[in-house]
């Protein structure tokens, strides 16, 4: 597999996450219901440098009442996403699905963590797995519980 730009993953998560938001505005909010087998979720943390709330358009591939679990990968690029970076520094976040939103604690998977819940995340959408080869840095599975 070949590798990609950083660029090209930037610039393709942009058209991902603005499609996204488009096919909601569109909708009032009706669609899509799952992405790719997928829970859509919007992220709420606090930049790590500018201190101010940024959403992020995400997708949960584990979504259940006791947690949500979400994937650094960033489209298989060299460095951590920016909402992964500020969670990291701040674990207090925000998780809204269907116009509710809820606080949540997030923590980075443990190695243990992260090779326990790996299969199930590869099954909801395989193309974690070629993320992950398409990348030398260990891409970070992120445990989102209720506040």
């Amino acid at each position: 597999m070949s590798k990609q730009p950083d660029w090209a993953i930037r610039i393709g998560a942009w058209f991902l996450e603005n499609g996204h938001r488009a096919v909601l505005a569109l909708t009032g909010g009706r669609y899509p219901k799952k992405v790719l087998g997928m829970q859509p979720v919007e992220l709420y943390t606090i930049g790590s440098k500018t201190g101010q709330r940024r959403g992020t358009l995400l997708t949960a591939p584990i979504y259940e009442p006791s947690r949500v679990v979400l994937v650094a990968s960033y489209g298989g690029g060299t460095d951590n996403p920016a909402w992964y970076k500020n969670l990291v520094k701040n674990p207090a976040v925000e998780i809204a699905v269907d116009d509710v939103t809820r606080p949540f604690t997030a923590h980075t998977a443990s190695a243990e963590e992260k090779a326990a819940l790996w299969p199930a995340i590869v099954k909801v959408n395989p193309g974690y797995a070629g993320y992950q080869k398409n990348t030398d840095r260990d891409i970070p599975v992120i445990v989102c519980v209720p506040a």
